[in-house]
């Protein structure tokens, strides 16, 4: 079987998730590629794989503006899998409602949408997990990941129903798809920006430039956070969100947290979650 996995990741939690579930079907004889969802790269040949996952983080219960273009721009392909797979920070409920539009979107152009693959991982913007919080997320993941894979390979799966209140609720917070191209606009940096360029060369959007080697932030930012987490001197403010940043990578191999040091924020949530990977 041959899969394509089409994924949007601003700072490479959900790429992560995707390199590991094609690499899990690779070693089990399976053909599966990886494709970064990137303002102006060329659409993929769709009629060459017999499964589509396509996978984004959520961004206030709703798939990022860059997925839903990418949907859109799908060719028509009657009858072919189609699968949703997201990662979020919270193991909340209310993330399944990102999954509404786009199985609506590859519904209408014939696909046919087997299943919904959700993962919890690390936050880049509202706070930093701790070094055991994450290790733990990533722990339940592979575990996750190694059942997933095994269910897009013998092409089963699962839709999640959505009520009409979390629809409602991620209606609601939709706003941010037009509000972040405004607040991207006053996205700066500080003294300590000494130009490397990282934030321009890894924007999916395309949305910084550099000038005079200092970053200049243009009005197709959606949201991401990857300039401000990756940013090797934390010199980037992010505008109205500027005390939800949140700066450097995770370090994913530590020692798991325990029960007693999983953080207080939805702890009941977060410890359902381990405890049914686990």
């Amino acid at each position: 079987m041959n899969i394509l996995y089409a994924v949007f990741s601003g700072t490479g939690n959900t790429l992560r998730v995707c390199r590991r579930s094609a690499e899990l079907l690779r070693e089990s004889g399976h053909a599966a590629e990886v494709y970064s969802i990137k303002k102006g790269a060329p659409m993929p040949a769709i009629e060459a794989y017999e499964a589509l996952v396509v996978a984004y983080p959520v961004h206030g219960f709703n798939a990022p503006t860059p997925v839903l273009k990418f949907l859109r721009s799908l060719p028509a392909a009657a009858g072919k899998r189609a699968y949703l797979l997201r990662t979020s920070g919270e193991p909340s409920k209310l993330n399944n409602a990102s999954g509404v539009t786009p199985k609506r979107i590859l519904k209408k152009k014939g696909y046919d949408v087997r299943g919904e693959f959700t993962y919890v991982m690390p936050y880049n913007i509202l706070f930093r997990h701790s070094d055991g919080m994450v290790a733990r997320m990533w722990q339940a993941a592979e575990r996750r990941i190694e059942e997933d894979v095994q269910t897009v390979a013998r092409g089963g799966g699962q839709l999640i129903k959505v009520d009409p209140v979390r629809r409602a609720a991620a209606f609601a917070v939709r706003i941010e798809h037009p509000a972040m191209p405004l607040l991207g606009r006053g996205f700066r940096t500080t003294d300590d920006c000494v130009g490397c360029g990282l934030c321009a060369t890894d924007c999916p959007q395309g949305n910084i430039t550099m000038k005079d080697h200092r970053p200049v932030f243009g009005a197709d930012c959606v949201g991401c956070m990857g300039c401000a987490f990756l940013c090797p001197k934390d010199a980037v403010r992010i505008s109205l969100l500027n005390g939800w940043r949140v700066n450097g990578a995770y370090s994913f191999e530590g020692e798991p947290a325990a029960d007693d040091e999983v953080c207080r924020y939805l702890r009941k949530m977060y410890l359902r979650y381990f405890h049914e990977n686990e």
